[in-house]
């Protein structure tokens, strides 16, 4: 059995690039989640490091719903619907990978929380990143972002930088 990405069984990015693009492929989707519960996010994680494995796909789970984010190179983003199970096999030669939903705390923490608010971020600052979009949900009590780290994902937890220009979603 092949496992092309990472050794994630059915995941296939599929990247896109600029706002627009981005926001016409997944806008009602997006919109979708808002009122829904985070049920669980998963991150994959290095077992041998023992830290997450951030060029693989953040996983977010609300009552049935799951979108998968992936960033890739400075302004790639992957959002994929349902495609990957995180108690299927990871089988990647060059890492010992497993899926785990207790890897950051503060997303933890957000799990059982609605989502409240949707927005893409555009970044607008004046380096190689410039139109990169980021995911931004806000939660009943508290927030995430998933971006860029350059040619992997990030995660943040505070109010977004001031370089981002904000699109609302919904």
């Amino acid at each position: 059995m092949s496992y092309p990405y990472f050794g994630v069984e059915g995941y296939q990015p599929a990247y896109r690039r600029g706002l627009a693009t981005i926001a016409e492929t997944h806008r009602r989707r997006l919109a979708g989640l808002i009122g829904r519960r985070l049920t669980r996010a998963w991150l994959l994680w290095d077992r041998e490091r023992d830290e997450w494995f951030a060029d693989a796909p953040v996983l977010l789970e609300f009552d049935g719903e799951q979108v998968e984010v992936q960033h890739h190179k400075f302004d790639e983003l992957s959002l994929t619907w349902n495609t990957v199970d995180p108690g299927g096999p990871v089988q990647f030669e060059t890492f010992d990978l497993c899926w785990r939903s207790d890897a950051a705390a503060v997303l933890s923490g957000l799990q059982g929380q609605s989502v409240r608010q949707v927005s893409l971020l555009e970044w607008r600052g004046r380096d190689m990143a410039g139109g990169m979009v980021a995911v931004h949900l806000v939660f009943d009590g508290g927030q995430v972002t998933v971006y860029n780290a350059l040619d992997e994902n990030g995660l943040s937890f505070d109010d977004p930088q001031a370089e981002y220009a904000w699109h609302r979603i919904g």
